[in-house]
């Protein structure tokens, strides 16, 4: 199995990479700069790892939720490579990568656990979700949603979480009112190796999806809800700052609904190559 995973809905960029040969990750700085970092950060894994773009076997990304500019970002070079290579998806809940890596810092032999993920959204507010893992693998509980702090809290007196793991834990301070029973996991320990682990587990659950299938309705959600209205994804050449090269390359672009808008960024995937353009160039 060949693997390409990787999230930007913190700010904490993950990538890994999973070959017959091993396992390659790294975490960088992640917000705003994974933009322009991503795809470096991408091909110097994969060249670390030894393994070209054209030998992957599927692309896994963090759908959310998360930071918007990280999110679009890790949609858009998703569904660019899963276009230009021909290979299958996989969206993978941003918050459940907090939740399997608060259980790899549980200690040795813990048996079932519940997780309540609590990701500081910012204005106030958390993005949640409650978890519970067994032999059988992860089960979502509740699914990720956007709380007010009361409304967040009282899901989670309703549930049965032995543990509690995200940002908003320092974030929230003393206001995350939580029983003193509840073991608290506020900082990740390996994001991407985490990551990985449930990138692994959805390909081995034949869960890719063909890029067209994985617009992301969780993103685009969260931006007509509580961000830019007008934001839609377009998938057009017609809509692309840059001719296309090839017919064999796909071009995926983030615009609004606002003609007097630009769009952001667009991204240009073939067989052997995967390039970020924006209004400014490469």
């Amino acid at each position: 199995m060949k693997l390409l995973a990787f999230d930007t809905s913190t700010e904490r960029m993950a990538v890994a990479v999973l070959t017959p040969a091993g396992r390659y990750t790294t975490l960088r700085a992640g917000g705003a700069l994974a933009s322009t970092g991503l795809l470096p950060a991408i091909h110097a894994l994969l060249a670390e790892a030894g393994l070209a773009l054209g030998e992957l076997d599927a692309i896994a990304f963090g759908r959310g939720p998360g930071a918007f500019t990280g999110l679009r970002t890790s949609c858009a070079v998703a569904q660019g490579l899963g276009f230009g290579l021909g290979r299958p998806l996989l969206a993978l809940d941003s918050l459940l990568v907090v939740a399997e890596d608060a259980r790899h810092q549980a200690a040795d032999g813990v048996g079932p656990l519940t997780v309540a993920v609590a990701m500081d959204a910012r204005i106030d507010e958390i993005y949640g979700g409650f978890y519970h893992h067994s032999p059988a693998g992860w089960q979502t509980l509740v699914a990720p949603g956007l709380y007010a702090l009361p409304d967040w809290l009282a899901t989670c007196a309703e549930s049965a979480a032995g543990w509690v793991a995200g940002s908003a834990i320092d974030a929230f301070g003393a206001r995350l009112a939580l029983p003193s029973s509840m073991r608290r996991v506020p900082a990740e320990q390996d994001r991407a190796e985490a990551l990985l682990v449930l990138a692994e587990a959805a390909m081995r659950a034949g869960q890719g999806v063909a890029a067209a299938d994985a617009l992301v309705g969780d993103i685009v959600r969260l931006v007509e809800e509580k961000r830019s209205p007008g934001a839609v994804f377009i998938v057009s050449a017609d809509h692309a700052p840059l001719q296309q090269a090839s017919p064999t390359q796909a071009r995926l672009v983030w615009t609004t609904t606002a003609p007097q808008i630009r769009p952001n960024y667009a991204i240009v995937a073939g067989a052997d190559e995967c390039a970020l353009y924006t209004p400014g160039g490469v």
